[in-house]
């Protein structure tokens, strides 16, 4: 006998067969073993199994939709108290309306409870025999004794209604002196104990006391509005001509649509056999918007991805009842704050639906993009004042500009870069230069440390404290100032420095926070936004110019930041993964508040050991501090000149109207020079030589003259 090669069966493997030896032919059987017990499990599937039905039954939620989390609940319950604080007001303006139609409906049902109490008052009861008697006398005139009868009965029903009628007056009579003697608010209630009872007597069969007072809901929403929206948008067949409407295909609401907060939710899925995805829907944003009756900025819609129970044509989606970004905008809560940890998630702002948004910045690169004057930098400053609270941040701060947004980092900053000129530009080359090696350095230190101190390789909150390695928060506002201002090669130079550390430096504790207000490859080469992991868009004139911000394909996929308008300020759309992103109404920090940020900051970091750099050499800090106040026309040129020995008057000029316009924007050479020699400066020369070029010009050595001799030889401001 041969082998025999034997394929596995239904996925079970099948051992070679042997050739069978001659006289194991003749050998008798083995008597069997005895069977090994074994436990049988009885599969919750089997088809015999009764409770097979109940048992695979997927666990479905045991609480209504509107009470299935805090946020929601707390939702309804706000708009709980606006509505009955609606039919208040609504009702109360209509008390005079309601007291004349119930004045009315008692008075009708006086007639009416006169109308039936009529024959008892009236002895109907005896005027039957009166009148049967009356009759029967007629017949028999000669009848003494029913002529007897007659009279007798007449009489009895004359003093029936004397008394009735009496009894009747002397109640009225004594009812209403009662009234009259009583206490008012006695009156009054006695008084509508008497007119209820009338006023419902006399209601009619139709009678509404109170009218149905229903407040004006600015968007409806139905399960049947919603299949026609779908419908419209070409996400649902349309069905044939000759099917009955109800046979048309339509959506499976899981949930909804109720109403949630200011809007309505609903959560449905698609049907199945039509071809369309949740991501068909998402894109179709604008159409069903339409077919609501909305803006699109009223409409949210996301994906349920499996992890909540969804599948791939599973949409939620909220629909407001107004434009749910506009209004007064929310306090940060970091302005009251005394300290923040940077390891923990930054309060950001808040979404459509009133929920808390918070941004975890560690080990993430963050973008800001759009439009100018939409509350950009406003947003970008929030997760550098993050850092200001925790007094184990170093700051690196370049502006392209060179305004005020950022002047209050000086008393803080590590290193603070203000402006695109050239000595600016290569103030920011010599930083990325630092930061390169203060990464490289604690890569070094990190591979050094055993595992059960650093078990990833990374950098973590004891490791802060313990090698002294602060979380560097690396902050460049106005990219596109430094590209465009730079040649070629050091333009490539520094986007190379800036991929290294937006890609490395997490790893390290570097945290980059980057804007530009022009994404495009020329402002800001895509190499360098494409490794940026949190972006941020405020309003931008294009999808494509929102995709330049939050990634390619993103306005597809729901994430368009081109849908926001003018009257969003501080409002953008955050992407903080592949398939996750919110609109999100920023927090408001002004500049006011940013500045005593800065000043706190300080403070944590004289007490930490921790102020280096720049800021320990901050002149308008340590004179804040001794109690000494400069002229702002010395501190504000002096940061003008803060990368510059020397400057001519009318670049000088330029950059203190970059400052603060209104201040300086009259300003010339003589106004200029006048209010510096009132502030105490003195030039040793009027002229000055940048470049083998002559002009009229400051040295900052003369503008630093000028400064109290107690500040300079203050150790803070060494």
């Amino acid at each position: 006998m041969t082998d025999a090669i034997v394929r596995p069966l239904n996925g079970h493997t099948i051992e070679k067969l042997h050739p069978i030896p001659p006289e194991a032919l003749d050998k008798p059987e083995p008597a069997p073993a005895a069977p090994e017990e074994t436990t049988v499990v009885e599969a919750v599937d089997r088809p015999d199994n009764p409770l097979a039905d109940w048992l695979t039954v997927p666990d479905a939620p045991v609480l209504p939709a509107w009470a299935r989390s805090a946020a929601s609940i707390k939702a309804n319950v706000g708009a709980f108290v606006r509505l009955t604080w609606w039919q208040a007001r609504y009702h109360g303006i209509r008390t005079p309306k309601y007291l004349v139609k119930t004045l009315l409906l008692a008075a009708r049902g006086f007639y009416r409870a006169t109308v039936g109490l009529w024959p008892t008052l009236s002895a109907q009861d005896h005027s039957a025999t009166v009148k049967a008697l009356r009759a029967q006398s007629k017949a028999k005139p000669e009848d003494i004794e029913l002529a007897l009868r007659l009279q007798l009965a007449h009489a009895k029903r004359t003093e029936t209604r004397r008394w009735r009628f009496g009894a009747a007056a002397v109640g009225v009579a004594a009812a209403t002196i009662g009234i009259m003697l009583a206490d008012p608010m006695l009156q009054v209630g006695m008084a509508g104990a008497i007119v209820t009872p009338l006023a419902y007597l006399g209601r009619g069969k139709n009678t509404q006391l109170l009218d149905q007072g229903a407040p004006p809901l600015r968007v409806d929403m139905s399960a049947q509005q919603l299949n026609d929206a779908l419908r419209a948008a070409g996400l649902l067949k349309s069905g044939r001509a000759t099917d009955d409407e109800r046979d048309a295909p339509r959506v499976s609401c899981s949930m909804g649509p109720v109403r949630d907060g200011r809007g309505w939710a609903v959560i449905f899925d698609l049907p199945r056999g039509g071809g369309k995805t949740a991501s068909d829907v998402l894109a179709k944003r604008e159409v069903i918007a339409q077919e609501l009756g909305v803006d699109e900025i009223q409409v949210i819609m996301s994906r349920v991805r499996a992890a909540k129970g969804g599948n791939a044509g599973r949409v939620s989606m909220w629909v407001a009842d107004d434009d749910p970004y506009l209004g007064t905008p929310n306090p940060s809560p970091l302005a009251k704050a005394e300290s923040f940890s940077i390891w923990d998630p930054i309060p950001f702002g808040q979404d459509a639906r009133g929920n808390r948004i918070e941004v975890p910045v560690m080990w993430q690169s963050m973008f800001f993009g759009g439009l100018p004057r939409r509350g950009k930098t406003f947003t970008q400053r929030l997760m550098t004042a993050a850092g200001l609270l925790d007094a184990y941040v170093r700051h690196y701060v370049a502006d392209g500009k060179g305004g005020a947004d950022w002047m209050p980092m000086r008393a803080v900053a590590h290193r603070l870069v203000m402006g695109a000129e050239d000595d600016a530009i290569e103030a920011l080359k010599a930083m990325l230069r630092e930061l390169l090696v203060e990464m490289e350095r604690r890569f070094a230190i990190l591979r050094e440390l055993p595992t059960s101190i650093c078990p990833e390789g990374k950098l973590t909150p004891e490791l802060v404290r313990l090698k002294n390695l602060p979380v560097i928060f690396v902050t460049i506002d106005e990219l596109q100032e430094y590209f465009t201002a730079m040649e070629k090669d050091d333009r490539d130079q520094v986007i190379n420095d800036l991929c290294r550390i937006a890609r490395r430096g997490p790893a390290a504790g570097f945290v980059s926070n980057f804007a530009s207000q022009r994404p495009d490859a020329d402002s800001v080469p895509t190499k360098l936004r494409e490794i940026i992991t949190l972006r941020y868009s405020t309003q931008v004139v294009d999808k494509a110019s929102s995709d330049m911000v939050l990634g390619k394909g993103k306005a597809a996929q729901g994430a368009d930041a081109s849908v926001l308008s003018e009257d969003h300020v501080g409002t953008g759309v955050l992407v903080t993964g592949p398939a996750s992103y919110v609109t999100v109404r920023a927090d408001y920090l002004d500049g006011t508040g940013f500045a005593l940020l800065c000043a706190k900051g300080r403070s944590l970091r004289e007490a930490a050991g921790q102020l280096t750099g720049d800021a320990v050499g901050d002149v308008t800090a340590a004179a804040d501090a001794a109690g000494i106040k400069l002229a702002p026309i010395l501190t504000d040129v002096m940061e003008v000149m803060r990368h510059a020995p020397r400057m001519f008057t009318d670049e000088l000029l330029g950059g203190l109207v970059n400052i603060d316009e209104d201040t300086y924007g009259d300003f010339n050479a003589e106004r200029l020079a006048a209010e510096l020699e009132a502030a105490g400066v003195k030039r040793i020369s009027k002229q000055v030589k940048i470049n083998n070029k002559g002009g009229a010009g400051y040295q900052r050595r003369d503008i630093e003259a000028a400064v109290p001799v107690e500040i300079l030889l203050d150790p803070n401001a060494k």
